[in-house]
């Protein structure tokens, strides 16, 4: 919607008053001469409408006081050269003061049409500024991007203001072919408002009053916004990257808690790694003696982009590689450039690799190597890059001192249990080739003292009989006590014999089921033999069953056990049973073994031992 004319009018400057008075005479001279014409066909009294043109129009431009001077002068005018007597004022006559009355009424209305005139132009511009800063607004703020918001803003201006063409541009731009360049300054923003030269005045007033204070607060809103939105952003992502970080150390930890093998932990840790930082290779690598390192873990986002050395491979320390320069400093460092002049520098650069950054595994107090990431790229890695690591590597330090444990304590556990194998043997032997061998020749000794007893001395001869009868007894016992600590069967004949012999001495009825094509090492067979040695005994003494299956099968270099029987159940390794033992004893051979007892369903012992 436009303002009227007179609206328009309205808005303009006041002329000046001399022009004023040059207007108001030709007004009068014309409308006079009309008169005159219109005399001789037209009524007299009603030619005083011709004055009201010039009435109306001195008015509206020059205000209410050059209104009554017109309203005056064209009074007196009117009643000189009309009214009859013609050439003669008489202003007292009741009709000259009427039209006087009219005229000054009409300059009055005139006054207030203007002046209301005014006021509505004003909130007509009012409404049209405020709807234009309200679409400025939608286009400088919901844009994503304030460089992209500039020509749609620039369009729509130019179409309001109906310009032949407009121009926002952040910086201070100079006008070109004599157009406009104004400056918007703001907080924070330099930016210029370009449009042709040639613009009407009150159009260029316009921009400069009301359009230019406009776009300064909305661009420095957009730039507000704008960096609010890049802190919004750049808090997301940080949290994200957290987040994945958090996630990556989780899965590690995960796998540190279930003390998974260092292999599949070192790979974990290369992959993860690799991921967060964005590098392109990561390396694990362990230090060895003479100066030398091993790699035991890497990863690469592809098979083809992969530069790393194969895994197990082992190169020398060479100064000016980020491995050397860990393990000589025994904290982060990184390369930003090979240049050294060594095999292993040129390998590198060859391959492609520009930077790197390495960050030390300590296990314990002493260095145990270092995790590596590297890039192709020419820009080094992020400054935050080593600390990002730290996170990582001390997960691996974790499993690599978790596995050294666990493999301590295996290597303990099996010394105990070969040691008390050893023990038991020599106790075994011990008894067979000393003990037991004196009780027999006593025995034998007593058998001859009996048989040299005269027969008057019944009593006596009884009483050795007795005597030896019972010496007889206690080697049995001393021998099968013997063959419970070590049964030289198995280690003569082997596991399937010594298991035959286990089955027929058992009171429970066995069905043996062995399947073996070679003999097992020595700890396998032991191992075997005391589990089902004591998986007979509990279904004998608490299981009450009737009869015991066992199947031995050796399956990709691992011996699989299973026992069953048909008792009672209700096995509990918790209550001090002997299946503690037994768990012992298999796990100190690296082995495993699951039990599996509902009450009333009888008990099955499930074991795998690896016989590498």
């Amino acid at each position: 919607m436009r303002p009227s004319l007179l609206a328009t009018l309205e808005r303009r400057p006041r002329p000046r008053l001399w022009l004023g008075f040059l207007v108001m005479a030709v007004c009068l001279a014309v409308e006079t001469l009309l008169g005159v014409a219109l005399a001789k066909v037209v009524p007299v009294e009603s030619l005083g409408v011709l004055y009201l043109v010039g009435l109306l129009v001195v008015t509206s431009l020059w205000g209410l006081a050059m209104g009554l001077v017109m309203a005056v002068a064209s009074t007196a005018v009117f009643d000189y050269f009309l009214i009859p007597p013609a050439w003669t004022l008489w202003l007292t006559k009741s009709e000259d003061l009427a039209i006087l009355g009219i005229f000054i009424s009409l300059s009055l209305l005139a006054c207030a049409l203007a002046r209301a005139a005014r006021l509505l132009s004003g909130e007509m511009e009012a409404r049209q500024e405020a709807d234009l800063s309200a679409e400025l607004a939608r286009l400088l703020l919901r844009a994503p991007d304030l460089n992209a918001a500039l020509p749609a803003t620039a369009r729509r201006l130019a179409d309001a203001l109906t310009l032949p063409s407009a121009s926002i541009d952040l910086g201070d731009v100079p006008a070109e072919n004599g157009g406009l360049a104004f400056p918007l300054r703001g907080e924070g923003i330099r930016a210029t408002l370009r449009v042709p030269g040639g613009l009407p005045r009150p159009v260029t007033r316009r921009l400069q009053d009301r359009v230019v204070p406009s776009l300064e607060v909305l661009l420095e809103a957009a730039c507000e916004r704008e960096q609010v939105a890049g802190a919004l952003r750049a808090s997301r992502d940080e949290l994200a990257r957290v987040a994945e970080e958090q996630a990556a150390l989780r899965r590690l930890a995960t796998l540190v808690a279930h003390v998974a093998p260092e292999n599949e932990v070192f790979s974990a840790v290369a992959r993860e790694m690799g991921q967060i930082l964005g590098a392109r290779h990561t390396l694990v690598v362990r230090y060895e003696p003479a100066c030398t390192a091993l790699n035991v873990g890497a990863w690469a986002p592809s098979p083809g982009d992969d530069v790393n050395p194969p895994l197990g491979s082992r190169w020398t320390l060479e100064e000016g590689t980020v491995t050397e320069l860990v393990a000589r400093t025994g904290a982060p460092g990184r390369i930003n450039r090979y240049t050294g002049r060594g095999p292993l520098s040129a390998q590198l650069r060859a391959r492609g690799v520009v930077s790197a950054v390495g960050c030390p595994i300590i296990v314990g107090r002493s260095l145990w190597g270092v995790v590596v990431v590297s890039t192709r790229s020419a820009d080094p890695l992020p400054e935050d890059t080593e600390v990002r690591m730290m996170e990582f590597t001390e997960l691996a330090a974790a499993a690599i001192a978790n596995a050294q444990s666990n493999a301590d304590l295996k290597a303990s556990r099996a010394r105990v249990v070969a040691a008390a194998d050893e023990a038991r043997r020599r106790i075994e032997r011990d008894l067979h080739d000393g003990t037991q061998q004196r009780l027999v020749a006593l025995g034998l000794e007593l058998r001859g003292i009996e048989a040299a007893v005269p027969p008057e001395f019944a009593d006596v001869r009884l009483q050795v009989a007795h005597t030896a009868k019972a010496l007889e007894e206690a080697v049995v016992e001393l021998q099968e006590l013997s063959r419970g600590l070590h049964p030289a069967i198995l280690a003569k004949g082997g596991l399937e014999p010594a298991l035959m012999v286990l089955a027929r001495r058992s009171p429970v009825a066995v069905e043996l089921d062995v399947s073996l094509d070679e003999r097992l090492p020595q700890p396998c067979e032991m191992t075997v033999y005391y589990v089902v040695s004591e998986a007979l005994t509990n279904a004998t003494k608490h299981a009450f069953a009737s009869v015991v299956r066992v199947a031995v099968s050796v399956r990709n270099e691992t011996v699989h056990l299973t026992i069953r029987d048909d008792g009672v159940g209700g096995a509990d390794p918790s209550r001090g049973s002997g299946l503690i033992g037994l768990t012992d004893r298999v796990e100190a051979v690296g082995g495993t073994i699951s039990i599996l007892s509902p009450k009333g369903a009888g008990t099955t012992l499930l074991v795998e031992i690896p016989c590498e």
